[in-house]
């Protein structure tokens, strides 16, 4: 440890007191957060590029539904594999250096799926993909934590969330276009130049912390895998994972892969509108996910309640659109996008989870745990509706139809109800495990509101 520390300097990389932070250049936190964002806005954009050329992959690689689902599905499957690496090594190297990494990888394996002659190596491209961005959100959320003051965290944890969706726009407009204008390889070939760009800038500007450049616990193999152990055995880091199970997998499969053939095939869409509908649960996003983070701050010992509400929202608004006799009308998909939207944000929720019921030097391998949730969902909702469309009926065209859609989809409320009930089973044992321990006892919602409804009374 060196010697000529600030004062103020927290031992371990941990929220920041604002004490600490008086020492800090003002707009320093600002520049750092705006950094990871981009970092993590243009890995949205690697992540998501595959959504608008799903058609266009089908037709390139001759894949049917279920085969052209193993590129969205085997970069999944990675993305949430890696969780529990990537955590371990960014306790023990700091984020710095896992964006950096995960930054190349990105570019590797986009000029792999530009330049792939069959779809076996696509496939390979997108599963570097999967490894170079599974390093980025988790690395943000730390910085973030360096950086900013305790209070400030689940309000700046959904900025950076919401603002990184942006990148869902690069791939549904900008991408799109350059795909339709141009051909596959330039397309996948720019999005690559992309990635070496925010390895550049991370090379040269990010800071892990305010006072070091790269800020890790230097700790043995042995000691990692006990950190990892202790954070998934405390049941409010299981509780973050399944609120993150719950939340985040819809927008990213409809963003991913599904949602441009869902609005071309199914709803018989034009192209041109399709990619734009893509961005829809962005915005919607962006305007909830701060609120939803306020809500958070306000409101702590009920956040599991926000994201049950919020799931079951989603849930009821797929149901309606799977159920609609005949093909649904384009002002419903408008409400579901919305609602899809609105509810995204809710997975957030359970890295607050992973931040408050772990200490510090944990919080890598308890956030990478939570986040192998929602890509652990999208794997196998992504893979589960292209069976489904497999199996379903085809047009005279050779294309799924609406039925096969209907059929196909009924694995998002699935996933979402398996979802919840990890939730609340996990919920159960976190506030038991609370009240033994610390004394802290939550009373159910409804008899929170009915004391509060009598206080009002009563004054």
């Amino acid at each position: 440890m060196s010697t000529n520390k600030a004062a103020n300097e927290p031992d371990e990389f941990t929220n920041p007191t604002t004490a600490a932070l008086q020492l800090v250049p003002r707009r320093l936190p600002t520049v750092m957060f705006t950094i990871a964002l981009f970092a993590y806005l243009i890995a949205v954009t690697q992540r998501s590029s595959l959504g608008v050329a799903g058609v266009d992959a089908a037709n390139r690689f001759d894949a049917g539904g279920a085969a052209l689902s193993t590129l969205g599905v085997m970069q999944m499957a990675v993305y949430a594999l890696m969780q529990i690496p990537v955590g371990m090594l960014l306790d023990r190297f700091g984020p710095r250096m896992l964006i950096l990494a995960g930054a190349i990888g990105m570019a590797l394996g986009q000029a792999v799926v530009a330049f792939a002659p069959t779809l076996e190596v696509a496939v390979l491209g997108r599963i570097l993909v999967g490894i170079g961005d599974a390093t980025t959100f988790v690395s943000g959320l730390r910085i973030i934590a360096a950086w900013f003051p305790q209070r400030r965290v689940p309000l700046m944890q959904q900025w950076f969330s919401n603002l990184g969706q942006i990148g869902q726009f690069l791939s549904a407009v900008p991408f799109a276009m350059l795909l339709h204008w141009s051909n596959w390889t330039v397309a996948f070939l720019s999005t690559a130049a992309l990635s070496v760009i925010v390895a550049i800038v991370v090379a040269v500007v990010l800071s892990d912390t305010p006072w070091k450049r790269t800020a890790g616990s230097r700790v043995s193999l042995r000691g990692a895998f006990v950190k990892l152990g202790d954070a998934f055995v405390r049941p409010g880091t299981r509780m973050g994972f399944w609120a993150h199970f719950s939340s985040q997998f819809v927008g990213t499969v409809f963003a991913l892969l599904w949602g441009y053939p869902i609005m071309v095939q199914g709803l018989g869409l034009a192209k041109e509108l399709a990619a734009v509908l893509l961005i829809v649960p962005m915005l919607v996003g962006m305007i909830a996910g701060p609120w939803i983070g306020l809500a958070t701050a306000r409101w702590p010992l009920r956040r599991s309640n926000i994201v049950v509400l919020l799931a079951s929202l989603m849930t009821a608004s797929w149901i309606g659109l799977i159920v609609w006799p005949g093909v649904p009308p384009l002002w419903y998909f408008l409400i579901v996008l919305v609602a899809t939207g609105v509810c995204g944000p809710g997975s957030t929720i359970g890295f607050d989870f992973a931040r408050t019921f772990n200490p510090a030097s944990s919080y890598g391998s308890a956030s990478g745990i939570v986040n192998i949730g929602g890509f652990t969902a999208s794997a196998i909702t992504m893979l589960l509706i292209g069976l489904g469309l497999d199996f379903g009926p085809q047009t005279a065209a050779g294309v799924p139809s609406w039925e096969a859609y209907q059929i196909a989809l009924w694995a998002i409320p699935l996933m979402i109800v398996v979802g919840i009930g990890g939730l609340l089973a996990e919920r159960r044992r976190t506030r038991s495990r609370l009240a033994a321990e610390e004394g802290v006892t939550v009373a159910p919602l409804w008899l929170a509101v009915a004391h509060q409804l009598r206080r009002k009374h009563d004054n």
